[in-house]
């Protein structure tokens, strides 16, 4: 093996580690936040970390009557999030995986994960159980579309749905950011990604009212290990979207097909600083908006589909050629 490709294998395995690392932490930094603007001190950064730690030490209790589906939804949510970490370009463009790293798989995966957590909750047999996840699959097969067409309208200056390939192009067109293409596909994809991590206006990941729970609902039935794997899989699904749209309309500092070590280091800087931002902006944008009732959610998605749909449009007639 190459020097470079065993940079690249090792910027792959980095960005693993960091997602894996950092997403309790990120969580972390975004309820502490929303606690300083509300005026209250807030439990930490740290706080999601012991959290997890705590729960790891717990008994795990498995509801009468539940088969393999619910034992295994968490390792799939957490295992495809995993996958997904490693072939996103999050910190070099050379990966080993970045072959994989095609728009429609990701989503795939996305899509994955979301249906095992579904299944999960149906199996348990409670009512809010079942609600949380009819409520969740009826988001995700507005959202995973969105994110399909949102994406698709990046691709088509470059002519490649390889997101390595989106990334590189922008990187070396930064005039397409402000096309009107591209502006609505951030736009869309902005809405897709809060709806897809259960954030506010589509869902409050700090609520304990069941009746208007949306993820939470379909995890009540879980306890121990395996809740603190659903939670710490939530966290990374969270780090690695918003890493997503950092890269995709943000290149800048990610390493080349060629990384060098000190490459490498300033593309994870790079890649942490503007995730950092945009959970920070999230967090505080959530202060100043309420849930949406359920019945108005569709209605947003909608919304956002139509956009990334008009930015497919508009990237055929506005967008230059990258060949």
């Amino acid at each position: 093996m190459s020097t470079t490709t065993g940079l690249a294998a090792l910027a792959t395995l980095l960005q693993v580690v960091a997602v894996v690392a950092a997403a309790p932490l990120l969580v972390g930094g975004m309820r502490q936040v929303r606690a300083r603007l509300e005026g209250r001190a807030g439990g930490g950064i740290g706080q999601p970390w012991r959290d997890l730690r705590k729960l790891l030490r717990k008994q795990q209790i498995t509801p009468a009557g539940t088969t393999v589906v619910f034992g295994f939804a968490p390792a799939v949510v957490a295992g495809t999030t995993l996958l997904i970490a490693a072939i996103l370009p999050l910190i070099a463009l050379g990966s080993p995986l970045d072959p994989a790293a095609d728009l429609f798989g990701v989503v795939g995966l996305l899509f994955l994960g979301t249906v095992a957590l579904t299944l999960a909750g149906l199996d348990t047999g409670t009512a809010f159980g079942g609600m949380g996840s009819s409520r969740e699959i009826t988001i995700a097969a507005l959202v995973e579309p969105t994110i399909v067409l949102a994406v698709f309208a990046l691709s088509i200056p470059g002519h490649s749905a390889n997101l390595a390939a989106i990334v590189s192009a922008t990187a070396d067109h930064p005039g397409q950011l402000v096309s009107p293409g591209s502006l609505l596909a951030f736009v869309a994809l902005a809405i897709v990604i809060i709806a897809e991590t259960g954030r506010l206006p589509v869902d409050n990941p700090s609520t304990h009212l069941e009746l208007t729970m949306i993820h939470e609902a379909m995890v009540l039935e879980y306890s121990g290990p395996k809740l603190a794997l659903v939670e710490w899989a939530s966290g990374m699904r969270l780090t690695v979207l918003l890493g997503l749209i950092a890269n995709l309309f943000l290149p800048w500092g990610i390493a080349g097909a060629d990384p060098s070590m000190l490459a490498i280091l300033i593309g994870l800087v790079a890649i942490s600083v503007k995730i950092a931002l945009l959970a920070g902006v999230l967090a505080t944008v959530e202060i100043f908006i309420a849930k949406l009732r359920y019945f108005r959610i569709p209605e947003l998605l909608a919304g956002s589909f139509l956009l990334a749909l008009l930015a497919v449009t508009a990237s055929y007639f506005f967008a230059t050629p990258t060949n």
